[in-house]
């Protein structure tokens, strides 16, 4: 056992950790293709005041900053395949839910986490939009869903685009968490590797390097979606 680092083993690692990136892309994207739809739908409903619907989005989100996502990930993992198992043995179907493969949690969990964030991310861009804009929409005859798709989507999306960067970068961070339930994602990959010799410094920062260069790529491509969606922003008129 030598004092510094081993290099082979670090850079040989660096490529088993980066072929987790594809898992984590994966988890990702399918939660982010729930959570816009549903968070932008329940922020509009709760600025609506939509009855039942702002209690509703109020003790849901007080429930998901109030606990850690790994505790919720251990809840899901642990509860979910309990209550199938008893949904599907009172209905005598024959499914052994615990062959679930531990990627349909994370879609679960992770989607779960990621659609109170962007609620809050989407009701804070809608309220940006100044009211006068979408009266003045119906001033020219626009219906509601003409007022938001032309005028008041397109501004909260230029003034969500921050956060929604932010957001996204966390919850690819958050993959890393995946591990607890043997989802073989980046931080799986790396550590597996190292049990065989308990090179775990090298591990973690073969770790260190994925996801730094990951959320930089991220970071860039919003940054250009931010620069293209810039020319739709509202001018203010001349006094």
């Amino acid at each position: 056992m030598t004092n510094g680092l081993d290099y082979p083993f670090l850079f040989k690692t660096f490529f088993v950790a980066l072929s987790g990136v594809p898992i984590a892309l994966l988890v990702t994207i399918v939660a982010l293709l729930f959570a816009l739809p549903t968070g932008f739908a329940f922020a509009l409903s709760s600025l609506n005041n939509v009855p039942f619907i702002k209690q509703f989005v109020r003790l849901y989100i007080s429930f998901v900053r109030g606990t850690p996502v790994i505790v919720q990930i251990f809840v899901v993992y642990s509860s979910v395949p309990l209550l199938l198992d008893i949904f599907f043995t009172t209905n005598n179907i024959n499914v052994n839910v615990y062959d679930v493969h531990p990627i349909w949690y994370a879609f679960i969990i992770f989607a779960f986490n990621t659609t109170a964030i962007l609620i809050e991310v989407f009701r804070s861009a809608l309220s940006a939009v100044d009211r006068s804009q979408i009266e003045a929409a119906y001033a020219v005859g626009l219906n509601s869903v003409q007022a938001y798709r032309r005028i008041v989507i397109p501004q909260a999306l230029i003034v969500a685009m921050p956060n929604l960067c932010t957001a996204t970068i966390n919850l690819v961070k958050a993959t890393s968490l995946g591990y607890a339930i043997s989802l073989h994602e980046i931080t799986l990959k790396a550590k597996v590797a190292a049990n065989v010799n308990y090179n775990y410094v090298e591990a973690y920062i073969d770790i260190f390097i994925v996801y730094l260069i990951l959320c930089m790529v991220i970071e860039f491509l919003f940054r250009q979606y931010e620069k293209k969606l810039s020319k739709y922003k509202m001018q203010p008129s001349a006094a």
